[in-house]
Parts: C-alpha cells; sequence; structure tokens
C-alpha cells in the first residue's frame, strides 16, 4: 500500500529560534516593544527641549510613568498632563493619570585625555630600553613608541 502524502517532518522552520520567541522572554520583549512605541508617540507631541530630556518609563496600574533629569523639567511636564492623556487615547493606551519622577542623568566620567604626546626624554629613553633588551618584540615595541613620541614632537613644532 503506498501513501501518497509525505509523512510529515517533526521540524519545521530553519532550526535556530530567536530567544524572544520563548515563552517569559517572548512576553518581557513585546511589552518592551509597546513601551518602546508608546514612548515615541507620547514624547514625540512633546516641546522640543523637554521631549529629547525626558523618558517614559512604564505604564502601571492606568498612570503614565515619566522619568525627568531635573525638578524644573519634571514640574513643566506635570503641566502637559492633559494633552499627555489625551495623546494616550489618541494611540488605544488607557491612563487616568500621569506620574513625573525625578531621576537625575548619572554623571559622565571624565576620562583622562590619553593623547599626550611623549616628551623627547621619554623617546630617549624608550630608545635606550630598546637598545638594552634581548627580546626583538619589546625592541621593536619600545622603538615604536619612540617614534609616535618623534613624530607627535615634530607636528607639534610644526603648528607653532
Amino acid at each position: 500500500m503506498q501513501r501518497d502524502d509525505p509523512k510529515p517532518s517533526r521540524r519545521t522552520g530553519s532550526g535556530l529560534k530567536a530567544i524572544t520567541e520563548y515563552g517569559p522572554v517572548a512576553s518581557l520583549a513585546k511589552k518592551a516593544r509597546a513601551l518602546d512605541a508608546l514612548d515615541r508617540a507620547l514624547r514625540q507631541t512633546l516641546p522640543s527641549p523637554l521631549r529629547e530630556q525626558v523618558r517614559f518609563a512604564n505604564l502601571q496600574d492606568g498612570r503614565l510613568v515619566f522619568l525627568a533629569p531635573s525638578p524644573a523639567l519634571a514640574a513643566r511636564l506635570r503641566l502637559l498632563q492633559t494633552q499627555i492623556l489625551s495623546t494616550a487615547r489618541a494611540v488605544g493606551t488607557y491612563a487616568s493619570s500621569v506620574t513625573v519622577k525625578v531621576a537625575p542623568q548619572p554623571p559622565t566620567e571624565n576620562v583622562p585625555d590619553r593623547s599626550k604626546p611623549l616628551s623627547p626624554a621619554a623617546a630617549s629613553h624608550l630608545r635606550v630600553a630598546a637598545a638594552s633588551t634581548t627580546d626583538p618584540e619589546l625592541r621593536e615595541l619600545f622603538l615604536e613608541l619612540a617614534s609616535v613620541a618623534e613624530t607627535s614632537d615634530s607636528s607639534a613644532d610644526e603648528t607653532r
């Protein structure tokens, strides 16, 4: 007895699945996408300086929660509550209030300037160190560093 239809394979698709297709991760990714879309829609209607500085954080129990970097910006955002709620309704989100939390931006880390050129004395010491080492790779590194110092010194002299 011959079957007309081939036996269906257990495996379908290309094999690997994105992690966003699995259980809790999928629901988390879906919520993150929805919140991101709501963030873009709500902030789009805000005046320009406010739009770039505040962030929509969450929709919780009918409250739209925003984060502002300063109390002054938080107060300005609270004044726009009616506008924000009507925009939320227009995009299909029910919310009864707006909450603004002050969350200052983390301080920017001061990275020391590492582009300072080496002095001629440092270049001289590097050449001496290169001459005294028996390791050819280390010698090459010392000479390369010394040449960078010399190049940056000569380019600094040319700009004066």
